[in-house]
C-alpha cells in the first residue's frame, strides 16, 4: 500500500511532503516519488503516527477489570475509531487474585482484539498512599511488594508496561531499584513531598502518573511532586502523564506543564473509564460506584474518578489551548511509546516500524486509521 501526496510528520516530527510505502504490517519506505501498489491519494490530508493511550481503564461501556476478551475487544474497537492504534489496559487497586485474573486475560486477549492493539498492562495501584487514593479502593491499598509484583509480572508473561508506587511508602526504594530495570516505575497517588519525589527520581523513576492529580501540588514554599517533576524533567528525562480533558486540569495549568516538561516529556493520556464513548449514568470502577453527569465522572463524595474523554479529543484540546503542534503530536505518539519502552516498534513514522497511522484533514477530522498496515477506519 502506498500513501501518496499527503503531508506527514516525519521521524523528527517535522511536517514534510513525502510518501509512505507500507509492506504488510510495517513501514517499508518514506520519501518522495515512491512507487507501489494499492495507491491511496491523500492530497490535502496530513498523516500522523497512530495515537497511543498508555493509561485507559475502559470505554464503550466496558472496563479492563471485567477480565473478559469481550470487554477488551469492545475497548479496542472503540479506540480505533478515535485514532488510537495501540493502548495499555489499566488496572485498579485490587486483590492479588483479582489482578492475576485481569492480567492473564490481557495476555490471552493481546493478539486477538480487532481494533487498536494491546501493548501490555498499566498497573495503577495497589502500591499507593491511602491519603491520595482518589477513586482507588482503599480496602486493597498496600505497600510496594516486589515479590508480589514479580509473581504478577511472571504470571502474565512479563507484559506489565508500567507500575505505580507512592515513594513515601515503606519498601519503595527497594521496589524501584529491583523493578525499574525490567518495568518502568511511576510515581502515583502519593502524598510525597518535593524531597521524597526527588529521592524516587534518584532511585531511577522516570515517569509520573496523571500529573497534578492525586499528588502534592506546587506552591512557593512546598514544591511537592509537581515541583520535583518540573525541576527534573529536562535534565533527567522525567516524563509525566497529563489528562487533557479540560476538566481534570485547567488549561492554564496544562500550558505551564507542557512548557516545563518540554516536548519530549509530556504524555497525553485519557485515564478514561467505561463511560467514555458511552452514556451518562452509574458505573463501576474498581468496585466503587461512579456517577457520570454531563460527561464528568465523580464518586458519591465528589472525588473526580477517571475521565470520559479520549486521546484524540485531548490532542485537539491541547492544540486549541495553545500547545505547539509538534509537542502536542509527540505527546500522543512517540512520548508514550518511549514511556512504555516500545518506541522501537511504534510511535513515529519511520522505516521498519509498525504501520500505525492516523490521517486527518486540516480541521483534524479523522479520515483514515491504519493499524499494522490494515485500514481499520475509512471516512474519506
Amino acid at each position: 500500500m502506498l500513501l501518496k501526496n499527503a503531508k506527514i510528520f516525519n521521524e523528527n516530527f517535522d511536517i514534510v511532503s513525502e510518501d509512505i510505502l507500507v509492506n504488510d504490517a510495517s513501514i517499508a519506505a518514506v520519501g518522495q516519488d515512491l512507487t507501489g501498489d494499492d495507491v491511496l491519494d491523500l492530497a490535502g490530508y496530513t498523516v500522523l503516527p497512530g495515537l497511543i493511550d498508555m493509561h485507559i481503564h475502559g470505554c464503550a461501556g466496558h472496563d479492563t477489570g471485567e477480565a473478559t476478551f469481550e470487554a477488551l475487544d469492545a475497548m479496542s474497537a472503540c479506540l480505533v475509531k478515535r485514532g488510537v492504534t495501540s493502548f495499555c489496559p489499566t488496572s485498579m487497586t485490587l486483590s492479588f487474585d483479582e489482578l492475576t485474573t485481569i492480567f492473564r486475560n490481557v495476555a490471552d486477549s493481546r493478539d486477538a482484539v480487532s481494533g487498536a492493539y494491546i501493548h501490555g498492562i498499566n498497573m495503577e495501584g495497589p502500591y499507593i498512599a491511602m491519603s491520595k487514593k482518589g477513586a482507588q479502593n482503599g480496602d486493597y491499598v498496600r505497600n510496594p511488594d516486589k515479590e508480589e509484583f514479580m509473581r504478577l509480572f511472571d504470571g502474565c508473561g512479563g507484559i506489565i508496561k508500567v507500575v505505580d508506587i507512592a515513594p513515601e511508602c515503606d519498601g519503595a526504594e527497594e521496589f524501584v531499584k529491583a523493578v525499574q530495570p525490567i518495568c518502568p516505575v511511576s510515581i502515583a497517588h502519593t502524598a510525597a513531598d518535593y524531597d521524597e519525589a526527588c529521592a524516587a527520581i534518584e532511585w531511577g523513576v522516570r515517569h509520573v502518573t496523571h500529573l497534578y492529580n492525586a499528588q502534592s501540588g506546587l506552591t512557593h514554599r512546598s514544591p511537592g511532586v509537581v515541583g520535583a517533576v518540573f525541576d527534573n524533567a529536562k535534565e533527567k528525562g522525567v516524563r509525566a502523564e497529563i489528562i487533557c480533558d479540560g476538566f481534570h486540569i485547567h488549561p492554564a495549568a496544562l500550558r505551564i506543564a507542557f512548557a516545563q516538561l518540554g516536548e519530549d516529556n509530556s504524555v497525553i493520556i485519557s485515564d478514561s473509564m467505561s463511560a467514555a464513548g458511552h452514556l451518562d449514568g452509574e458505573y463501576d470502577l474498581g468496585g466503587q460506584t461512579v456517577y457520570v453527569r454531563d460527561g464528568k465522572a465523580l464518586l458519591a463524595d465528589g472525588t473526580i474518578a477517571a475521565s470520559t474523554s479520549n486521546v484524540y479529543e485531548e490532542l485537539k484540546n491541547v492544540i486549541r489551548f495553545g500547545i505547539p503542534l509538534k509537542q502536542a503530536v509527540k505527546s500522543a505518539t512517540i512520548n508514550p511509546a518511549r514511556a512504555i519502552r516500545v518506541d522501537d516498534v511504534t510511535g513515529s513514522i519511520a522505516v521498519g516500524k509498525s504501520a500505525d497511522l492516523l490521517v486527518v484533514d486540516d480541521d483534524f477530522n479523522i479520515k483514515l486509521v491504519i493499524v499494522r498496515g490494515e485500514v481499520k477506519v475509512d471516512n474519506r
